[in-house]
């Protein structure tokens, strides 16, 4: 069973890896082309045949690079030694399994196939009753080493001779190679060294001493590429999605220009169509680019994953002399380390949306906006201890209707005004003691901080269960600084004191406890289970995932100056936005950064002392500014 199961793998590896892409069979005589991929000799030469009249250079059949012919023909193409060797040990080992196959093994130096009865251990050539004869008839072959059938060593010698000690100069069969010419770029014995490499031009090396410098650079080479390697994955991460944010805004565009067009659907039905066609037009114009870019970005990755794999293959498997008989085609394939360099998204071509504005006449029903700017649309909220008034607006949450919740942690209480900033009703007393910080569900319950507590309300504002966010024993220990919901209705809490994150469910059981000494701001949703969160003393923006892993930590900076940030929120395309307060600039602003946490632009100059964040349904942003409520739209 043993045997058998031997028999089975040493297949799959000659299917694998010691069979000719052209041929399908084992290599005999395997060649190495630029590119570093091995063919038959024999397969190479059918092959040219075919390319004619480009004599001059061979295409490879796997990745159609070209490669130079030296002036000797193909047989001047470098030997692939340990691929040659491989394949003799693999024939040797299925003879010893008696998987070998049966045919008799014919001679190399006629074409006649007769079989071959002596092999020269010289010339490396199992050879025919013929061509032995002619064999022993050339002077120049006098000498050389015969072993013939009836030898009991015959077998061994089928199966190729073993390079033992030193490689022999080709030139010089007698001589040991000994030394590596740098200037000439080849393997050389004494006697190369002083007849054919010797003046001050020849830079003369130890093997040894060659070999390992020939290792380091590859090794720093390889090290640059897993740079570069990183590179990519930040470049592909950010081209995903730049495409797959301006999706998002091509059909948040084409919903508010439908919007637009139900209005005034008697006047505006074939603009709407014109509008819309021309924000998928751009939209699908931008989405190819990033699509070219990204496939440009992977192209590249591509090939040069292959010449890594190609080159890391040859420095495990290849022996000393050989890696330096490669050296040159090894170094020129990596020279793509030069050139591999990743184009990054463009920000910017991944928003587009409409500014819709009323039709008279001919008047187009609106104009695509290819730039992402923002100004203040409604600001709401006047200083007085009445209802209807703000002191201190801290948290705020756009409910399912449309309506806006804000906190006001001076009077202790929960107010709701319309989306044009007209007052509605308000939360306090027996409900509320200390309300906070705020979030929405999916299904339209607002989640309120009251103190240690996360209280559930309906859509009438009224309490309908609430739970803890710590053990009753850590009251003392507790401060939520901010709370947010993902589209699964999971709640997140950020408690500051305690330097944990707890994640419920919608009833208020506790899912884990996410420790991380960071925690210390706001707190946000993101993409793919992604919690963000600020830590206004470090003037850090951190995002962690649900179980805990840290995914980036940046500084907040403007002008390289750090700057602290407060509220944080998402949109829907996984975008974080931060306001942040300047001590430099006097100011407190929105910041913008990417899912990944890259700073993109700064947004809502101009603000007080801003800290609650969050985004209507229809994509306008909301800041409770010291004394009011903000509203910004994009323009």
């Amino acid at each position: 069973m043993a045997e058998a199961a031997a028999i089975t793998v040493l297949g799959t590896i000659s299917r694998e890896h010691l069979e000719c892409p052209i041929c399908c069979c084992r290599f005999a005589d395997p060649k190495i082309l630029d590119c570093l991929h091995n063919f038959c000799l024999k397969c190479l030469l059918e092959l040219i045949s075919r390319q004619q009249p480009k004599a001059d250079e061979i295409t490879c059949p796997v990745c159609r690079r070209v490669t130079a012919v030296p002036d000797t023909g193909l047989q001047g193409l470098p030997n692939c030694f340990f691929l040659s060797n491989l394949v003799d040990e693999f024939n040797k080992q299925e003879r010893l399994l008696g998987d070998a196959p049966t045919d008799a093994p014919t001679c190399e130096e006629c074409d006649e196939g007769l079989e071959a009865v002596s092999k020269c251990l010289d010339c490396c050539k199992l050879i025919c009753t013929k061509c032995l004869e002619a064999h022993e008839r050339m002077k120049s072959m006098r000498h050389h080493r015969i072993i013939g059938k009836e030898d009991h060593e015959f077998a061994e010698a089928l199966i190729g001779p073993q390079m033992k000690g030193n490689l022999k100069c080709y030139k010089h069969h007698d001589q040991d190679i000994c030394l590596y010419c740098e200037t000439c770029k080849t393997l050389a014995c004494a006697a190369c060294a002083a007849l054919d490499h010797r003046g001050a031009e020849h830079e003369n090396r130890e093997v040894a001493d060659a070999i390992r410098s020939h290792r380091q650079n590859v090794g720093e080479i390889l090290q640059m590429f897993e740079q570069g390697r990183e590179e990519f994955k930040v470049a592909d991460a950010s081209l995903s999605h730049a495409r797959n944010r301006l999706r998002i805004k091509v059909a948040r565009a084409c919903k508010d220009v439908t919007t637009k067009e139900e209005e005034e659907i008697s006047k505006i039905r074939n603009k709407s169509r014109h509008l819309r066609d021309k924000v998928t037009q751009i939209g699908e114009a931008r989405d190819r680019k990033f699509e070219e870019v990204q496939k440009s970005n992977r192209d590249k990755m591509e090939r040069a994953e292959q010449i890594v794999a190609t080159v890391n293959d040859l420095m495990q498997q290849a022996d000393d002399f050989e890696l330096l008989d490669l050296k040159p085609k090894v170094m020129h394939n990596l020279e793509f380390q030069k050139e591999l360099e990743f184009e990054q998204a463009q920000h910017d071509l991944s928003f587009i949306g409409v500014k819709c504005q009323d039709i008279v006449a001919d008047t187009d029903i609106g104009e695509v906006l290819q730039e992402e700017n923002w100004q203040l649309k409604v600001e709401f909220g006047e200083t007085g201890p009445e209802d209807g008034k703000l002191e201190r607006p801290a948290g705020v949450a756009c409910l399912t209707n449309g309506d806006i919740a804000v906190t006001d942690v001076e009077k202790w209480k929960l107010m709701v005004f319309t989306s044009t900033g007209e007052y509605n009703k308000n939360v306090g007393g027996e409900q509320l003691n200390n309300p906070r910080f705020v979030a929405v569900t999916t299904s339209g319950l607002l989640l309120v901080t009251d103190k240690n507590y996360v209280k559930v309300l309906d859509s009438s504002l009224s309490v309908i269960r609430q739970f803890a966010t710590s053990p009753d024993d850590a009251d003392d220990k507790t401060n939520v600084s901010g709370i947010t919901v993902d589209k699964e209705n999971r709640i997140a809490v950020a408690d500051s004191e305690r330097k944990m994150i707890s994640l419920h469910h919608l009833d208020g059981s506790l899912i884990r406890n996410i420790p991380n000494d960071m925690v210390a701001g706001d707190l946000a949703s993101g993409i793919r289970e992604r919690l963000i969160f600020t830590n206004v003393s470090e003037s850090k923006l951190i995002c962690t995932t649900y179980t805990g892993d840290e995914v980036f930590n940046v500084d907040t900076l403007l002008d390289g100056e750090p700057v602290c940030p407060f509220g944080v929120c998402c949109d829907d395309a996984g975008d974080i936005y931060v306001s942040v307060d300047s001590e430099v600039f006097d100011s407190y602003e929105v910041h913008h950064y990417s899912p990944n946490g890259v700073f993109i632009g700064r947004l809502a100059r101009g603000l007080h002392n801003s800290y609650g964040l969050t985004f209507t349904q229809s994509g306008e942003l909301v800041v409770a500014d010291k004394e009011s409520v903000k509203i910004f739209q994009r323009v």
